[in-house]
């Protein structure tokens, strides 16, 4: 058994390590189940927001704790890496003939970039402990990285439920890894936003019932990314021109006045031709083309018919008449979803003519 003074000890040395691989923030969690975080989870889920994502609730039993799905873990090691924006995330928010992508898509795919340091991490820690097991983790596993976040004290779970760093804002990839070892937890970080609900106020779609709760179900991340089919009409302006993600409760935060642009990974630094892509070369995008244009970015997940129904919609609420042409030959798409949003989009062009 590692006494307490050599596992501080430790534990300050992989903090150090991780700021020299990357990472903006670190903290230290125990892997044992939390009533409040498993309670937060049964409920959310029982109200159906988590939508069409089943597998929340296929492995709610590994999601609830770390122990749940390894049991042998102890700790966790909670790890933040920055993606600060240059630019401002609302700057295309009225130019109706470009496509907005959340600033977290606008670079490398973040799975490859953050597994790769956490693995890095891993590896230098069993070097130095050889007794110790490791598990890493990012956003692939049912894992909470966010409580398990604000539990480490890396930053606060916010109104918006995204965690909040004091000192690197909202725009944080999170990454986890579960070991063996018995590491001194991490303060838990309290909530800082007070009376403040900007976040809540600048979702285009409501999808906050309350404050600390999400509705899946509402909002543009989940209908731009995980939604398969066509996307509900109470909902297509609201997407304006999103077609991946969105990223309003993130930019309004107060606390991202702290958040200094992402350098410690250059992958995450915008490609220039997803930063304000025209919507009418997006529209001709077939299958090759969109695998081409997508490579290495985390858009290229969810497949050319769902990112160019996305388009459509978004073509549909620009007002160009430019798009019609483009918009026109997607009528008799394959794709039943990809058609029926361009039907809506033609006539809702035509509309404003």
């Amino acid at each position: 058994m590692v006494n307490e003074r050599a596992t501080i000890g430790l534990a300050e040395q992989i903090a150090a390590e991780a700021r020299a691989l990357g990472f903006a923030a670190c903290g230290f969690a125990s892997a044992a189940e939390d009533p409040v975080r498993s309670d937060r989870l049964e409920q959310w889920l029982g109200d159906k927001h988590h939508g069409s994502m089943e597998w929340m609730e296929a492995r709610q039993r590994h999601r609830r704790s770390p122990q749940g799905l390894w049991p042998e873990a102890k700790s966790v090691i909670a790890l933040g890496m920055s993606y600060a924006p240059a630019l401002d995330p609302m700057a295309l928010e009225n130019a109706g003939d470009r496509a907005r992508i959340s600033v977290y898509a606008q670079g490398r795919d973040y799975h490859d970039v953050v597994k790769k340091r956490l693995k890095a991490l891993a590896r230098w820690l069993v070097a130095k402990e050889p007794d110790a097991q490791v598990k890493v983790f990012v956003d692939t596993a049912p894992v909470m990285e966010k409580p398990l976040g604000e539990a480490a004290g890396i930053g606060w779970q916010g109104k918006h439920t995204n965690l909040v760093s004091p000192d690197h804002g909202s725009w944080l990839f999170l990454g986890a890894i579960y070991t063996t070892l018995d590491l001194t937890p991490t303060e838990p970080h309290r909530d800082q936003c007070g009376s403040c609900r900007a976040c809540l106020d600048a979702c285009p779609t409501d999808a906050f019932p309350a404050p600390y709760r999400l509705d899946a179900r509402r909002c543009i991340s989940y209908l731009t990314i995980e939604h398969k089919g066509p996307i509900a009409e109470e909902f297509r302006e609201a997407l304006g021109n999103r077609i991946y993600g969105c990223d309003d409760c993130l930019a309004v935060c107060p606390w991202n006045k702290f958040a200094a642009e992402a350098h410690a990974a250059r992958e995450f630094l915008p490609r220039a031709e997803l930063t304000a892509p025209r919507l009418a070369e997006l529209l001709a995008l077939d299958d090759a083309g969109f695998r081409a244009l997508l490579s290495g970015s985390p858009i290229k997940r969810i497949g050319r018919d769902r990112f160019v129904r996305n388009c459509l919609y978004a073509a549909g609420n620009s007002g160009d008449a430019g798009l019609v042409e483009p918009v026109r030959a997607l009528a008799d798409d394959p794709d039943p979803a990809v058609a029926d949003a361009a039907h809506w989009a033609l006539k809702k062009i035509t509309s404003t003519l």
